[in-house]
Parts: C-alpha cells; sequence; structure tokens
C-alpha cells in the first residue's frame, strides 16, 4: 500500500473484476513459475544449440542414406498393395535415386550431389540413419520431432530447455525462432508453443527478412508523447508500486516474473539492434553464407543471424526451411528430380558456412548443431517422379560440442523404406540432446492435470553410440 492507494494487483483486480480478475489470477499464476529453473543433473557439454528444420520431409535415399538395391529394383512393383495411412496415393514402382552419391571424407560418408557443401564437413557429423516416426501425416509428425508427441499442446523441446535451464543472458530471449517468410512451417506457432509450460518459455518469433524483425521494440514515430523522459517518469511510479508489493508480499515471486519480461523489453532495445544487423559482419563472411546470391540469400542471412545470436547467449535458436504447403519445402510428391534441387541448393552452402563460423567464434567448444525433418519419403514413386510420405525412416545429424564426429548410428533396410538396426525415435533423440545439456531426461518433468509430463513422454534412450 502506498497511503491509502491500493497495491498494484488489487488495482488491477478491482478494476476488472468478474472474469477479468480470473483472468489476472491465471496470469499470475503461470509467472509464478517463469523463473522455476530445473538447473542441470550432471555437468553438461552444450551450453545453446541451433536447430535446423527442413519441413516437408527431406528424402534420405537422395541425400545422404545411398541405396544401390534402388537400381537394382528399379522400376519393379516392390511396395505395399494397399496404400498405406498417410501416403497420398497408391505406391507405385521403386525408383532409384537421380542424383549422383559419393563417399567423402575419411568417414567414407555417402552424400549426393545436391549436397556438395555439407559433404565437406561429414567428418565432424554424428549421423542417426534410421530414425522413425509414428506418422506419415505432417501436421502429427512436425509436431512429434518438435514436441514428443503427435497431438497439439505440448511444449516443443525448446520451451522445455528454456523451462529447465533458463537463459544464458539477460538482454535477448532464451528461444529464438527465425521461420522461413514463404510462410511457417505445419501447426503454425504451435511447433514453438510452451504448451502447458508458462508462456514465458514459447518461442520468440523473428521475422529476419523484416526492416523491423522485433515488432514494437521501439516507439512508433507516430507517438510523440512517447519519449525517453516519459519512460523514465512511467517507470518510477512503476518502481515505486513494485517496492511497495514487495514490501506487502516478501515471499511472493510472481511479481518478479512480471517484472523479468518488462526488463527484458527494455533491455533488447539497447540489445536487438546490434544482435540482428547481420550487415556488420565481413562482406567475405556474408558471402560465404551465400548472402547476396538469390538462391541461397535469404536462409544465408537467417544462418548467419542464428550465430550471432548464439553468440550473444541465446540458448536456443530454431531455424526452419520451408513453409507449410505444397510447394516451396522439402514435401517433394510431384518431382524429385526438378523438386529437391532447389531446395537442398538453398541450405547446402549457408549450413557449411555456419559450421565453419561457429567454429572461427569458438562456439563449437559448447555448440550444437541439429539437422532435421518430421519423416522421410518412400523408396517408390509417387505418380512417375515424385516420392509420398514415410515415417519408416529417415536420416538426421548433430555437430558440435559432445558428439563422436565421423560416425553414424542405425541402418534402414537396402530400400530405405523401414529402419532395421538401431531404429530411434524423436523421444531417443530429445533424451540424447537433453543428455548433452546436463539434463537427465527422465527427472525434467513438470505436473500437468496430475501427471508428471516429460518431454520423453514414457520412452527414450540416450544415443551413446554418437556421443565422445
Amino acid at each position: 500500500m502506498i497511503g491509502n492507494s491500493p497495491n498494484r494487483r488489487e488495482l488491477l483486480t478491482n478494476a476488472g473484476g468478474g472474469f477479468a480478475s480470473l483472468a489476472l489470477a491465471g496470469m499470475f499464476a503461470d509467472e509464478a513459475f517463469a523463473d522455476a529453473k530445473v538447473g542441470t543433473h550432471f555437468p553438461p557439454k552444450v551450453k545453446r544449440i541451433i536447430q535446423l528444420f527442413m519441413t516437408g520431409g527431406a528424402s534420405p535415399m537422395d541425400i545422404y542414406d545411398y541405396k544401390p538395391a534402388l537400381v537394382k529394383y528399379h522400376g519393379q512393383m516392390l511396395g505395399p498393395k494397399e496404400k498405406p495411412e498417410g501416403f497420398t496415393a497408391p505406391a507405385g514402382a521403386i525408383m532409384k535415386s537421380p542424383f549422383e552419391f559419393k563417399q567423402h571424407g575419411s568417414s567414407g560418408r555417402w552424400v549426393s550431389s545436391v549436397f556438395p557443401e555439407q559433404a565437406k564437413h561429414v567428418d565432424e557429423m554424428a549421423f542417426l540413419m534410421a530414425m522413425a516416426s509414428k506418422t506419415n501425416v505432417h501436421g502429427p509428425g512436425t509436431y512429434m520431432m518438435n514436441s514428443g508427441f503427435t497431438l497439439p499442446g505440448f511444449p516443443c523441446m525448446g520451451a522445455w530447455i528454456s523451462y529447465a535451464l533458463g537463459h544464458l543472458k539477460d538482454n535477448l530471449p532464451t528461444f529464438v525462432v527465425l521461420p522461413d517468410p514463404k510462410g511457417l512451417p505445419y501447426n503454425q506457432r504451435g511447433c514453438f508453443s510452451s504448451g502447458f509450460l508458462p508462456a514465458v518459455h514459447q518461442g520468440t518469433v523473428i521475422q529476419a527478412a523484416s526492416p523491423h524483425p522485433v515488432p514494437d521494440l521501439t516507439p512508433d514515430a507516430a507517438y510523440g508523447f512517447a519519449t525517453p523522459e516519459a519512460d523514465r517518469a512511467g517507470l518510477e511510479v512503476l518502481g515505486k508500486l513494485n517496492r511497495a508489493h514487495a514490501v506487502a508480499h516478501p515471499g511472493d515471486t510472481r511479481l518478479d516474473a512480471r517484472i523479468e519480461s518488462y526488463e527484458l523489453a527494455a533491455k533488447m532495445q539497447m540489445s536487438a539492434p546490434e544482435a540482428f544487423d547481420i550487415s556488420r559482419e565481413p562482406q567475405k563472411l556474408r558471402e560465404s553464407y551465400g548472402i547476396g546470391s538469390a538462391p541461397t540469400d535469404d536462409f544465408g542471412k537467417r544462418c548467419l543471424l542464428a550465430a550471432r545470436l548464439a553468440e550473444r547467449g541465446v540458448r536456443f535458436v530454431q531455424v526452419w526451411s520451408g513453409p507449410q504447403g505444397a510447394t516451396g519445402n522439402w514435401d517433394n510428391h510431384g518431382n524429385i528430380q526438378t523438386e529437391l534441387p532447389p531446395m537442398a541448393l538453398s541450405v547446402d552452402k549457408p549450413i557449411a558456412a555456419l559450421l565453419m563460423d561457429l567454429k572461427a567464434r569458438g562456439l563449437d567448444k559448447d555448440t550444437l548443431v541439429i539437422w532435421s525433418t518430421e519423416f522421410g519419403r518412400t523408396p517408390f514413386a509417387q505418380g512417375s517422379l515424385g516420392r509420398d510420405h514415410n515415417g519408416g525412416t529417415f536420416v538426421s545429424w548433430v555437430w558440435g560440442a559432445g558428439i563422436k564426429p565421423g560416425v553414424s548410428h542405425g541402418a534402414s533396410d537396402e530400400l530405405g523404406y523401414q529402419g532395421v538396426e538401431g531404429r530411434t525415435y524423436c523421444y531417443d533423440f530429445h533424451a540424447t540432446v537433453l543428455h548433452l545439456l546436463g539434463i537427465d531426461h527422465k527427472r525434467l518433468t513438470y505436473r500437468q492435470n496430475g501427471l508428471d509430463r516429460r518431454l520423453t513422454d514414457v520412452h527414450g534412450e540416450v544415443i551413446r553410440d554418437i556421443l565422445a
């Protein structure tokens, strides 16, 4: 209380009353958990993560999973006789990859001609060659790879990591999302959701191609009254209210959570303009990312921005390639020969540059890079030249701190239709990422509707074959 005036919460509650007060109570209840960090369970090897997500289902047998048997059986009808659930058409004939494969590095990793730049770094990567999904449908598959569940309403991995570990620096968001400017992925913002975790842990979406990547960070010129002097006066009054509240409620941390969000916004007014300005980087470095060249300019800018944000303390950065829909992504139903190469070209040089840049900045010592997609594609044709959805097997790779370089785990069958050795699901993938962050995935829980929820649900084993 200040004199006879009501305290801040009372003022807001009494002003709204009824349902407004219920909403306010719910808001403060959420904020009570905003700073409740779990912390690490053992020494971490990774401090920050950059995830590169290929929307649409990147075709494994056309990029990293070389299958000479597809040449042997090309044109033969060896697929399922009835259309599997989630397929968009009946299975056609076996179709060989139209792209040349070569072995690279001392590890001898097979890589197709669509990824010539990433091929130079395979000895630094660890490959998961038999990832699998429970679904052949984009929406559920994208949810599963991000949240561990095929249904909406569950926190994504970035939100769980934010909840568990909090920020590395307090002047930028903990979890940043850089979507494709062509559109958001399947499930829209549900892919970056905090689900039942406090909303503070959801991804902060940054439109990197916009002149104002963070909207409303500074006052619009039309509002002349929003001056620095007015800000200081308002903050002074707010400070008095906050101090009075803290005295009256010494054990209440909910106001602290709200103040933290305000403080972040204020700090970003100083830090964000510099952090998001990639023009500050040397021209030669920008060119290495493909910035300035039409096919690679956008993804290159976002990869370079991801490196800058990681360097400045953002814990989890997610870079998306492709929007939802039938075109402009990795969902190559019509013609793998014409649809896959442009997507591969748009990301190949920027990803290779990102890995080299992270090493040059010294971030490889405590940064993990993830390359992932929601599922794979069929070894038999859809129509004559496309490939259909396939959750049976697909490829992911990881690079950086804590990773055993140049190794692979798992294998698919000779056609690349199903995983047959070392099959891994998102649960194992997520458990491994959390392990590298120093978190036991079985102990990272949040009570929701009477259940102790986990990112890995009731599943998951750390994939130790790929760990250093």
